[in-house]
């Protein structure tokens, strides 16, 4: 269970976030959404301790988050593991070796400068790839593959952690729709198959119906709706996202999702 109570961040007299107070079962897919500057990726961030909440607390199965310092710190972050918008994969490095990355905080850091990774950590992330059909990728540079190949691999970072708990912010935001629905269905499908709690940032409400099972809607800062994805009618959503409410509200990203 996570559960975040009055948790906030401000920055001078403005509330990136404000007073999120929420429970989150284990192994649940819930969308974040909201128009941008609502504190969607504030929220996120907080979760990981990248950023730090002003006031508020977190926790993770009885464990205060929020307390972590140190090396406690570093373990929440392998366990709570983190999926960009731009990748974050090293372009100048191969796959295998990104994906190896995950690892980092089960091995000494020695192992991992001289590149001596145990063959235990190579097998698994090998089976990551190969689970994304990938894993012909594996000795080619990062830069060379396209977007889409290049989000499947931070999924496949993130998974090798070994994670109790995905963050994904917005992690289709530069991909065509194609790739939006195959990142997706990696996030679907980690969930699924290894109960894996997932938390994603969505700005089309119609992928937001299709792979969540359950919605939080985000406006200023605050929590204003949270519910079953059936709840989000065309009105809320109009009422939440104002004028920005027909981008969002895209029929090809519906059809797509649907029919995932």
């Amino acid at each position: 269970m996570l559960r975040i109570s009055g948790l906030s961040r401000a920055y001078g007299n403005r509330f990136a976030a404000q007073d999120i107070t929420l429970d989150i079962p284990s192994g649940s897919f819930v969308g974040v959404i909201g128009r941008s500057g609502a504190g969607k990726s504030t929220l996120l961030r907080m979760l990981n301790r990248l950023v730090e909440p002003t006031q508020g607390r977190i926790e993770w199965n009885g464990m205060d988050v929020t307390a972590l310092r140190g090396a406690e710190l570093r373990d929440w972050r392998r366990r709570c593991a983190m999926v960009f918008q731009q990748f974050n994969l090293v372009g100048r490095v191969d796959v295998l070796t990104n994906v190896l990355m995950g690892r980092l905080g089960h091995v000494p850091g020695w192992r991992a400068m001289l590149k001596l990774w145990p063959h235990d950590d190579r097998v698994l992330a090998l089976s990551a790839l190969e689970q994304f059909d990938i894993a012909s990728l594996a000795v080619q540079r990062a830069d060379q593959l396209s977007g889409g190949q290049q989000q499947r691999v931070a999924i496949c970072r993130a998974l090798v952690q070994e994670p109790e708990l995905i963050l994904a912010d917005e992690p289709f935001a530069s991909l065509d729709p194609r790739n939006t629905r195959i990142v997706m269905d990696a996030l679907q499908r980690i969930n699924r198959e290894f109960g894996i709690t997932v938390l994603c940032n969505l700005h089309s409400l119609d992928l937001a119906r299709g792979y969540c099972d359950r919605l939080i809607g985000m406006s200023q800062g605050r929590v204003v709706f949270d519910a079953p994805p059936s709840a989000l009618t065309d009105d809320v959503a109009r009422e939440l996202y104002g004028l920005e409410a027909g981008e969002v509200l895209d029929t090809p990203h519906r059809q797509m999702a649907l029919s995932a």
